[in-house]
């Protein structure tokens, strides 16, 4: 197996450095060209194999930096999540694997990337038409980085479910080629087209469905989206998340995920969401700021939401407009994203609006109530509609096929991000026609899974010996 060979220290990747697309100056073939170039600069050998450098830091002490203006009482659920599996560990490390690719070779190639991307950061939903698509949905950490890194995240990801699925070795291996195969073959594709036809594309999750081979898990697929479809806001959300209260409805306390704030604390954030409200409408487009202005804020709960973000204020607004028409809004702080210490700042002061900004650049189509805002003191927040139409992957239902299926279709997916804000043509010129890339990408992605199993073992110890307290529970996020 082919080892990479790591840097001494993280470096900071420049504008200057990183290869844009510029589609409006030279011709496609000339960027091709370009891409052809960089691979022989960086051949995809050198992506292969992974070895902890020496100065790579104590993976818990990385983390628990990231635990910094978080709430407090609310740390050990997040460590208690990252606890139960190598797995969950994974999805909750995200700033651990910013470093580690920090310190790898890079094509410096940049797109909007996810900057999590691991595979239950992708999901079904639907768009303002109310088609449903298949998409990225997770953009806390957004940011222009290498391409590589999400693929080489997303990989990994496939490596670590098959293991908790205890599959055999030869699935974690034939995922991870099914990823890479896949992207390379619809960065191929998106090369081709022109840019407007890649705005346009979309992947419809009827053709997911369409394609899954497996009958049962087909069947579980198609009644999962009928299931969303008919539990409408109004008929099924509604009554179960809320209930009667004196002369209003009120969220449904359901701690420790949902609850509300003590009496005089609960007035006081709920003054300042209102007072929030008013920026937030301002990132609105006109037409869906007037749309808001129908609802008026009925009552807003503190809510814990995926392992990477607990700890952080996030709330959920219930918004009612005449006849009791109600509204869920998802309120999620957003904070500097794990890729800046790496990659440079944020163009964008707020982070809420970074993140917005990323997932309407990446998603076919992004929901109507997507903004931002800030307070409590300059923390930054983006907005977003809570249970719209959302179907979620079940990796715990895969074998082996539906494993590598389900990789294939993630990498596509991931292909179509990449192609609607980066360079396609360069990226399809380095990655080439051959399965060089696949293979050095399965190379990587099955040592740095023995890694993160290393790590999570960490924090087993670290909780057992009373050095970290972790709270498990059982709530699905």
């Amino acid at each position: 197996m082919a080892k990479s060979s790591n840097s001494t220290s993280a470096t900071k990747m420049t504008d200057e450095e990183a290869i844009l697309h510029d589609n409006t100056i030279s011709p496609r073939d000339d960027r091709r060209e370009r891409g052809k170039a960089l691979r022989a600069a960086i051949p995809h050998e050198v992506h292969a194999g992974w070895r902890a450098p020496d100065n790579r830091p104590n993976p818990l002490d990385l983390l628990a930096a990231g635990n910094e203006g978080r709430l407090s009482e609310l740390i050990p659920i997040r460590w208690g999540r990252m606890l139960q599996s190598p797995f969950t560990f994974y999805r909750g490390s995200a700033a651990l694997m910013a470093w580690d690719l920090s310190n790898l070779p890079s094509t410096k190639i940049r797109v909007q990337a996810c900057g999590d991307c691991h595979l239950l950061n992708f999901g079904a939903f639907a768009t303002p038409e109310r088609n449903v698509v298949f998409d990225i949905n997770d953009f806390d950490e957004t940011l222009p980085a290498p391409w590589e890194w999400d693929l080489k995240r997303l990989a990994v990801s496939f490596v670590l479910a098959a293991r908790e699925n205890g599959l055999k070795p030869k699935f974690e291996s034939a995922a991870v080629e099914a990823v890479a195969r896949a992207y390379r073959e619809n960065i191929s594709e998106f090369a081709r087209m022109s840019i407007l036809d890649i705005w346009y594309h979309r992947i419809d999750f009827d053709k997911v469905i369409e394609r899954t081979t497996c009958e049962e898990l087909q069947k579980h697929r198609k009644d999962r989206l009928k299931q969303a479809v008919h539990r409408t806001i109004q008929d099924y959300y509604f009554p179960k998340l809320t209930e009667q209260v004196g002369g209003g409805r009120r969220i449904k306390d359901n701690p420790p995920v949902i609850f509300h704030k003590d009496s005089e604390d609960g007035k006081a954030f709920d003054k300042r969401i209102r007072d929030a409200f008013t920026l937030y409408k301002e990132s609105l487009q006109d037409d869906r700021r007037r749309l808001f202005d129908r609802y008026k804020m009925e009552d807003v709960a503190i809510k814990v939401v995926g392992i990477g973000s607990v700890g952080t204020m996030c709330a959920v607004a219930l918004m009612l407009a005449p006849d009791d028409e109600p509204l869920f809004l998802q309120i999620k702080e957003a904070r500097r994203s794990v890729l800046e210490d790496y990659l440079g700042k944020s163009s964008f002061d707020n982070h809420g609006q970074r993140v917005v900004a990323g997932q309407r650049i990446v998603q076919s189509a992004s929901d109507i109530f997507l903004g931002w805002t800030q307070f409590d003191n300059g923390r930054h927040f983006y907005i977003r509609q809570l249970r719209d139409t959302k179907v979620k992957p079940e990796p715990e239902l895969w074998e082996g096929p539906q494993l590598v299926e389900s990789a294939e279709v993630m990498g596509a997916v991931l292909a179509k991000a990449h192609a609607r804000s980066g360079d396609a043509a360069i990226i399809k010129g380095y990655l080439g026609t051959k399965d060089t890339f696949d293979r050095a990408l399965m190379q990587f992605a099955l040592p740095y899974a023995d890694q993160t199993e290393k790590d999570h073992a960490l924090l087993v110890e670290a909780v057992r010996s009373g050095k970290i307290k972790a709270t498990v529970d059982t709530v699905k996020d």
